[in-house]
């Protein structure tokens, strides 16, 4: 038996930028393996290829969605999707982000509108719109990503960034107490620097001007345990807060970092 039976979850952003366990891809197979009916979710489609081929492979149960998490009607739509699909939506993992450099004075007011849209207004997005549906059902649990840059400086300015992870966190809470009466459970998962493809594909590129290894080792020293997490560590905390294992646990967020956010220097 898995610990998702006979449960219908959306994963937003459950395709990847490249090779590997980004957050949302991790999460997608995950639940699949645990037993959920999986709506992955995301704007690229050719991205969600080899996530649908992972599902497949474990014989899992899954359909694929198109959708912007920056635009109301796409929600929609993937809503609908659900619905006639599956006929219900238990549980949303909401896994689209990502950073730009940039602090107080020198990001410009663009870069950061389209960050707190990319990382925050599309969280309040998906939650606005499969609440009510959670609500009718009479529960359902959401789980927002979110990143210690939301808690902690994290080696370089990224104040848009920092300031809608942190939004993150805080709306997750004031939305667990308000549909804690309807049994909605809302929590948020707090990955450290994981070793996503990201970090191949954007991060490198933006700060050690492309050196790979370099950044790895830059951001493996700030971790007291002697190696990196990836997607799949987030997915596992993910699983957890999704699940009947969490049905006492809302409002609250789990660190998933290797210490890194617990060490003062």
């Amino acid at each position: 038996m898995g610990r998702l039976d006979g449960k219908v979850a959306i994963i937003t952003g459950a395709g990847s930028v490249g090779p590997g366990w980004g957050n949302g891809r991790a999460a997608a197979v995950l639940f699949a393996r645990e037993g959920a009916k999986v709506v992955a979710c995301d704007i690229n489609e050719s991205a969600m290829e080899e996530t649908a081929r992972l599902i497949e492979a474990d014989g899992g149960t899954y359909a694929l969605a198109h959708c912007d998490v920056m635009d109301a009607s796409s929600i929609e739509a993937l809503m609908a999707t659900a619905l006639e699909r599956f006929g219900r939506v238990d549980i949303l993992v909401n896994n689209v982000g990502g950073s730009a450099k940039g602090g107080a004075v020198d990001l410009s007011e663009e870069a950061w509108r389209k960050q707190i849209d990319y990382n925050l207004t599309s969280v309040f997005l998906t939650m606005k719109h499969v609440l009510p549906v959670m609500k009718e059902q009479g529960g359902g649990s959401i789980v927002n990503t979110a990143s210690t840059s939301g808690i902690r400086w994290t080696g370089s300015a990224q104040v848009a960034y920092a300031a809608s992870k942190a939004g993150i966190i805080q709306m997750s809470r004031v939305t667990a107490v308000e549909f804690a009466p309807h049994r909605v459970r809302v929590n948020t998962v707090v990955p450290g620097q994981m070793h996503t493809p990201m970090v191949e594909v954007r991060l490198a590129g933006q700060r050690e001007g492309g050196d790979v290894e370099a950044l790895l080792a830059k951001r493996q020293s700030r971790i007291p345990l002697p190696f990196m997490g990836d997607g799949r560590d987030t997915a596992n905390a993910a699983l957890y807060l999704a699940s009947d294992d969490a049905r006492f646990v809302t409002g609250t967020e789990i660190v998933v970092d290797g210490g890194m956010s617990v060490r003062c220097d």
